[in-house]
């Protein structure tokens, strides 16, 4: 084969790159921010504040948080009676339970953990994947 008919090839893949790149880019969700924007309700009237941005489903807490998790490996999460916490490098997603399903609310970390501090201090740990441990001594050495 020539070095011209190489080289159509060459950009013939180039630009079928490009277009699967330019069409994830703006039909993708790269984020569990993005996956919750993507698969759930609005709910404008339920934003606290201008800090965290509600979403509804007529699902469960526990079904919502399997869908977010399923998609998006939280670095830490924390379940109780009151809600579902995930966290994220970045973001967190907080699913509560409401009369018809649950509140699914995205909040930077910034203002998420002064807000949820009573609920996940000591389990959310920090770093991209860390845990909080525990145990005795020699545990995890």
């Amino acid at each position: 084969m020539s070095y011209r008919r190489w080289f159509v090839v060459g950009v013939a893949f180039a630009v079928v790159g490009a277009l699967v790149a330019a069409f994830a880019i703006f039909y993708g969700n790269f984020s569990p921010r993005g996956y919750v924007q993507d698969h759930y309700a609005r709910a404008a009237a339920r934003d606290i504040g201008g800090d965290a941005v509600a979403y509804t489903s007529d699902q469960s807490p526990s079904q919502v948080a399997k869908q977010v998790t399923d998609a998006w490996q939280p670095a830490d999460q924390y379940v109780d009676g009151s809600g579902v916490y995930l966290r994220y490098d970045d973001d967190s997603v907080v699913i509560l339970p409401i009369a018809a399903g649950s509140l699914i609310l995205l909040e930077s970390m910034r203002t998420a953990y002064p807000r949820y501090h009573s609920t996940v201090g000591g389990h959310w740990g920090w770093g991209r994947g860390s845990t909080v441990r525990g145990g005795g001594p020699g545990v995890g050495k």
